[in-house]
């Protein structure tokens, strides 16, 4: 009983077990991690094997009694494999009711026995697609039929039949056959979920692939068909109001250095605003190469700075808006150690984030129970990958329909920079308008931001005009006492008019950095040279509503 072309009956008695369990187990899987020490437990257990395939003989190599699905239907594999499992013998033995008794009667008369449990994983669809150069014949021949056919078949009988699509449930199911020779209806509940769940993920990634092709055979980024696949991480207390539910939910396959993959250190459960807040501030942190510090208040950053390390960085960030960084959200793209955590604890505090923390850093937050420390690893390569941690498609629910855009993922180099004003930039100058310009990329529209050293020194956010956002940055620095004589000025979109120039540098700019692109584009420069600053285009713009 131990040859891969056994023709007993999966109804065999196999030579040795503890005791026995009645059940006959079917596998056929693509992905064979962890299948042959699952096999071998289920031998040990006296469930009957039953294979096809790579999977039996994999196991029939290993020295396991398994019968071949060939040898179980009396009907050979055929079309290069592309049917199998598609029987009577297999779907009958599925998806009969043990509590009916025609069922029963039926497999009887059929000589068909049941399988009890099915171990299935699905081609590789996902993984094909992904590769560069996948052919339209590579992905067609990785869609998997049978599998799915066995996995629905089975999750729909789940009162009978447990299914595994995923190498990590043998660990549990196996525990529980151990413990009660049998699996709880509970359990066997939660993995038909986690089946039809499986199914619906697969078929999406095909309807999304193939409804994206078009008729010249090129890819389009938007497919016909759209169709989300998410992960529920939590449910939430509630939403962005108290009266709104809530949950969160992550990417199938989330990206490395993205919020979702974080670890919470301490504190108490993360809140809706905390989530959303939380994100802008990472998303803006990790786009710096330098130790940097970013402070969000309502979706927007309050202050943002770059410096020697995690405390400097800091410090700076708050001086910004001491006010509006009460009660803020706090992200360091650098390891928080004892001295910066020292000082970040004076201020109340929703969330810290960093990619680490010294032991003597979080021993200073003990007693603060209530802040939520989250770690969050950068994305491999460092901060300097950032965009790899990025989503790729942004998304915003309207009235019965969806918005779907690439992310603004643009990244500004210095050879992007067109110099239009009369008066040329000096390097320093050049620096803070960079840096400028990389933080209203985060800030709401209209955004208006004054820099100046690496460090925000006047944010204007999310105003009906530009001129009322480039007013309150300069009231928000008065506030904090900072000076915004000789600082940098970004603009997220054009300055319609000269007005919007001349209320920032009578602020103190003396150098713009703004997207360009408007009608009366010469009117604003004409007046940057009336009034001897310097003015830089990027020729693309960050709105952000």
């Amino acid at each position: 009983m131990t040859g891969r072309n056994n023709k007993n009956s999966i109804n065999a008695t196999p030579s040795a077990a503890p005791y026995m369990i009645q059940m006959n187990a079917l596998l056929s899987v693509s992905d064979k991690t962890g299948i042959l020490e699952f096999a071998q437990a289920l031998h040990v257990l006296g469930i009957q094997l039953l294979s096809t395939g790579g999977t039996a003989k994999l196991l029939a190599d290993a020295g396991l009694p398994v019968t071949e699905v060939a040898d179980h239907t009396g009907f050979p594999e055929m079309l290069d494999g592309r049917v199998k499992t598609l029987h009577p013998k297999i779907h009958g033995g599925l998806l009969a009711r043990r509590d009916v008794p025609e069922h029963m009667a039926a497999l009887k008369a059929h000589g068909i026995a049941t399988v009890d449990l099915l171990v299935v994983n699905l081609y590789p669809f996902e993984a094909t697609v992904a590769k560069p150069g996948c052919t339209l014949e590579d992905a067609i021949e990785n869609i998997d039929i049978g599998g799915p056919a066995m996995v629905r078949s089975a999750a729909k009988n789940w009162k009978d039949v447990g299914v595994l699509t995923d190498a990590s449930q043998y660990a549990g199911v196996l525990v529980e056959l151990k413990a009660n020779g049998k699996l709880a209806d509970q359990t066997k509940f939660a993995l038909s979920v986690a089946a039809f769940n499986r199914i619906s993920q697969y078929d999406g990634a095909i309807s999304d692939y193939l409804s994206s092709i078009q008729p010249d055979g090129a890819h389009s980024l938007f497919a016909g068909q759209s169709n989300g696949r998410f992960l529920k991480v939590q449910d939430l207390r509630y939403g962005e109001n108290s009266h709104q539910h809530a949950a969160l939910y992550r990417d199938l396959y989330p990206a490395p250095g993205s919020l979702v993959t974080a670890k919470q250190l301490q504190g108490k459960e993360l809140s809706y605003n905390n989530i959303a807040d939380a994100d802008a501030a990472w998303e803006c942190v990790k786009s710096f190469t330098e130790s940097a510090c970013v402070i969000v208040k309502h979706a927007n950053p309050c202050g943002v700075a770059v410096g020697t390390d995690a405390l400097d960085a800091y410090g700076k960030a708050f001086k910004t808006d001491p006010t509006s960084a009460f009660g803020g959200i706090i992200a360091l793209n650098c390891t928080l150690d004892e001295r910066a955590a020292l000082q970040i604890s004076k201020q109340f505090v929703e969330v810290l984030m960093a990619p680490g923390f010294t032991s003597e850093a979080l021993e200073v937050f003990k007693s603060k129970t209530n802040v939520r420390i989250l770690q969050i690893d950068l994305p491999p390569g460092g901060n300097t990958a950032w965009l790899q941690g990025r989503n790729l498609m942004d998304v915003k629910r309207v009235g019965s329909g969806l918005l779907m855009q690439t992310a603004d993922n643009h990244e500004l180099a210095m050879a992007d920079l067109k110099v239009v004003s009369k008066r040329q930039p000096t390097p320093a100058q050049l620096q803070d308008l960079l840096f400028a310009w990389k933080v209203a990329k985060y800030v709401k529209s209209n955004a208006i931001v004054f820099c100046a050293g690496g460090m925000t020194m006047g944010v204007g956010a999310g105003q009906m005009s530009r001129l009322d956002s480039a007013r309150i940055a300069s009231i928000k620095a008065q506030h904090a006492g900072l000076s915004l004589q000789g600082t940098a000025v970004a603009s997220d979109a054009f300055f319609p008019f000269r007005d919007g120039l001349d209320v920032v540098v009578d602020a103190g700019a003396t150098c713009v950095i703004q997207p360009g692109g408007s009608m009366r584009d010469q009117e604003v420069i004409d007046a940057a040279d009336e009034r001897e600053v310097v003015m830089v285009l990027t020729g693309v713009r960050h709105f952000r509503h």
